[in-house]
């Protein structure tokens, strides 16, 4: 008996590899993981020089990762596993019913490492510099972390960071206002960045450094744009245990006009770019809806009765902030040092400013080798 068990689990188990190889071989192949927001490994052209090295291997075997049958089914419940066994935490994100946080440490070096860049910035700066370092949902929200998971807070980088800047630069406290506030919708439940409103908060503060009153919360037409959006953290864990994120659309339809919105893409090529892109909110990039698929450069032109210009440098965190500051300037120019394939001095004078604002998430603080772009 029991070894007619046994050659019935085999033969199951030989067809099942069978039916599930043939899928995997044979079914249709995508090019781009909307869930993982990331594109899939392509079938590898055999070479001979890579056959013998290994390298055809590798990549048969990165395609086979990325296509095999069923695999988002897979991937779920490999999450659900993974939570079970691990404290909750699944591919360095902490899980839970409220929000997904993530746990890792940044590989990046601290950032007060990088507050040298910022100062010969201010140092070769005719205008007022203000910055601006914005903790991630894991600062605010890291209270509810395992206790073993250690290493130095978000509030005491941003510390280390503001002191360590001797310069004449005008530091604002966004932490504070953020750690305030935490019991409101700042933060997005799936990803490391603030909400609108979250950022809408931080931008009274700063208006108000750069010497100008803040439009008021109710002079904005707020539209919820999509109710189904799920951020970088469910990239990486594909859970869906917090509900689905909303996003906001902040405009004042009493103020001023954006009168032009012109981009540098990475290849160098101009183009019409655009505050709120709603398209993007049909791919698996939902977020790249405030100001549209990153580029190295947005110059922003507004009706608004100023000659004021404001240079803006910035990592993704400032993408729904920006808009806040259309109705205060003639001029806004937003640059992007990830993105950019050389030195600041190749897209922009900042002397050509009057004001500059640094605002970057503390997680892109720690990169020596995107910073400093900004003084080559």
């Amino acid at each position: 008996m029991n070894r007619i068990i046994s050659k019935i689990t085999a033969l199951l188990t030989i067809v099942f590899i069978a039916i599930f190889s043939v899928c995997t071989f044979f079914g249709k192949k995508k090019e781009y993981s909307v869930d993982e927001n990331r594109p899939l490994a392509a079938a590898p052209t055999v070479k001979a020089g890579e056959l013998y090295d290994g390298r055809t291997a590798e990549k048969l075997d990165r395609c086979m990762t990325d296509h095999f049958a069923g695999r988002s089914s897979w991937l779920v419940g490999s999450t659900l596993i993974q939570k079970e066994l691990s404290e909750s935490i699944v591919n360095g994100v902490y899980v839970s019913e409220e929000r997904l946080i993530n746990a890792e440490q940044s590989s990046d070096a601290e950032p007060v490492a990088s507050a040298d860049i910022f100062e010969n910035f201010a140092e070769n700066y005719d205008g007022m510099v203000y910055f601006a370092a914005i903790p991630t949902s894991a600062g605010v929200y890291g209270d509810v972390l395992p206790s073993h998971i250690t290493g130095p807070s978000e509030s005491q980088q941003i510390s280390e960071l503001y002191e360590a800047l001797y310069g004449d630069i005008r530091k604002i406290d966004a932490y504070n206002i953020l750690k305030m506030l935490k019991d409101n919708y700042i933060y997005y439940r799936s990803d490391t960045k603030w909400t609108s409103y979250g950022a809408y908060c931080v931008y009274k503060t700063v208006i108000q450094k750069l010497g100008i009153i803040p439009t008021a919360y109710d002079k904005f037409s707020i539209e919820h744009v999509t109710d189904n959006f799920r951020g970088d953290l469910y990239n990486r864990t594909m859970s869906k245990a917090p509900r689905a994120d909303i996003m906001d659309v902040f405009e004042y339809r009493e103020g001023a006009e954006v009168t032009s919105c012109i981009v540098v893409r990475r290849d160098g090529i101009n183009a019409e770019g655009k505050i709120f892109d709603k398209s993007r909110l049909e791919t698996g990039d939902m977020y790249s809806m405030y100001l549209g698929e990153p580029v190295p450069v947005m110059r922003i032109t507004t009706s608004a009765n100023t000659d004021k210009k404001l240079l803006v440098i910035k990592d993704s965190f400032a993408d729904c902030f920006v808009p806040f500051l259309l109705q205060h300037y003639s001029e806004i120019t937003v640059l992007d040092p990830s993105v950019m394939s050389g030195g600041m001095s190749a897209y922009v004078d900042p002397n050509e400013y009057e004001q500059t604002l640094f605002l970057f998430g503390i997680d892109s603080l720690g990169d020596r080798k995107m910073l400093s772009k900004i003084i080559e």
